[in-house]
Order: structure tokens, then C-alpha cells, then sequence
């Protein structure tokens, strides 16, 4: 089974910049061992199962709770059975269908 999770958390009532607290949030997401790629306006993290995904984002909520009052997330779910490595292979399809590389 392939679960990916796209996401993105930050605290509401904190200063300007969130980048301190999304890099909390990306060691959590680094250290999980799970496939994972930062954009700059959330992360993808491919797990085998939607609740392995989640207890990575789980655990971040539970750092930025130590500090942080309010916490907004954006969360999307894809599942579909069959195997991981979805992360790479969806782009390198469409590319395969155009027939050239795209920025990325």
C-alpha cells in the first residue's frame, strides 16, 4: 500500500517568519526515516499506511505544542494499494507523457 500525505502546520500567533518552527517540524519528518519532499509550501511524506504518515505529523504537533498556542494545518490524503515510491514515479509519468523533464 502507498499512503502519500501532503501538509502544512504553523503556529497562528507567533512572529512573522514561521521558518524556525517548520524546521522543528522537518527534523520530526527527516528523522521518521520515511520518503519525504519539502516544497515551499508544504511537505510530502510516502509512508506504506495513512497511519504511519499520521504519527509523523502527530509528533509535530506534539513538538510545536510545547511553545505554541495555536496551531493551523493543511493536510491531503492519496492512498492506493500497491507499493510505495509513488513520490517520484507520479512526476516521472507525467513527464514521460510530455516527453521532456520539467522543473521541479
Amino acid at each position: 500500500m502507498s499512503a502519500l500525505v501532503e501538509f502544512s502546520m504553523f503556529p497562528t500567533e507567533q512572529t512573522q517568519s514561521k521558518s524556525a518552527f517548520v524546521a522543528r517540524v522537518l527534523d520530526i519528518v527527516d528523522r521518521s526515516g520515511l520518503e519525504y519532499q519539502l516544497t515551499p509550501m508544504g511537505t510530502i511524506i510516502e509512508g506504506e499506511t495513512v497511519d504511519e504518515v499520521m504519527a509523523v505529523i502527530s509528533a509535530a504537533y506534539t513538538e510545536l505544542q510545547k511553545d505554541c498556542g495555536r496551531i493551523y494545518s493543511s493536510i491531503k490524503i492519496d492512498w492506493r494499494e500497491g507499493p510505495v515510491g509513488r513520490l517520484n514515479k507520479k512526476i516521472g509519468s507525467v513527464e514521460a507523457k510530455l516527453g521532456r523533464k520539467l522543473r521541479s
